[in-house]
């Protein structure tokens, strides 16, 4: 008996330094991410600074060399020459700076949908563990809510609307909003309201419990 519970502490022990060995793991993860967005931002702004500080030089040079000829008796052939060649090289800097601007860009967007993805995570196993989930949720034209306001939800439902999506714009939702068809509605709640908004919002039929219930054997009454 004290083998077998001597053995049970020590898997218990195993499993909980496991876990501590993966979270700090996760946060160090999340802290290095972090870390290295920050760098990427501030050499994007070393990136456009050192783009505004060649359209500054060639600026100064135009005006110097405008002011030049407006003051001495230099052949107008000179002057368009020595701008020509300055904007020809200041183009040609601008250029691979935006491409490395372009490519730090990336970068960011890259570790930022890292972060999101991470987050999305965590967000779904806090809305399961509580019968919940998050919904995004297309309006169908021949479905109920077109052309109903957002108040015409199928009452009662204690879901939140978190927002809707209506081509580029990101729209409050309000009660007396219109729904339209290709709308894109983000809900969150009880999966069995978020069930019920589905088929109100795009005509499918809802998982109900009577369609997940296993049949029952009819038998001859004794």
């Amino acid at each position: 008996m004290a083998f077998e519970l001597l053995d049970r502490v020590h898997k218990e022990l195993s499993i909980t330094g496991h876990a501590f060995y993966e979270g700090i793991l996760s946060i160090s993860e999340v802290v290095n991410r972090k870390v290295e967005i920050i760098r990427l931002h501030w050499q994007a702004s070393s990136l456009l600074q050192r783009i505004d500080d060649v359209t500054a030089r060639v600026g100064r040079l135009i005006a110097v060399q405008v002011s030049d000829r407006l003051h001495s008796r230099l052949q107008s052939d000179s002057i368009v020459y020595a701008v020509d060649e300055a904007l020809t090289d200041a183009r040609a800097r601008v250029h691979e700076l935006k491409r490395s601007l372009l490519q730090v860009d990336a970068q960011i967007r890259e570790l930022k949908l890292e972060a999101i993805h991470q987050d999305l995570l965590l967000l779904h196993h806090d809305l399961t563990v509580r019968s919940a989930g998050i919904e995004r949720l297309t309006v169908v034209r021949e479905a109920e809510a077109a052309g109903r306001p957002l108040s015409a939800i199928p009452q009662p439902l204690v879901l939140y609307v978190a927002t809707i999506l209506r081509g580029p714009f990101l729209l409050a939702p309000t009660s007396d909003l219109v729904l339209r068809p290709g709308d894109i509605v983000i809900a969150i709640g009880p999966q069995g309201e978020l069930d019920q908004l589905t088929h109100w919002l795009t005509g499918q039929r809802p998982l109900t419990p009577a369609l997940t219930r296993s049949p029952q054997v009819v038998g001859t009454p004794t």
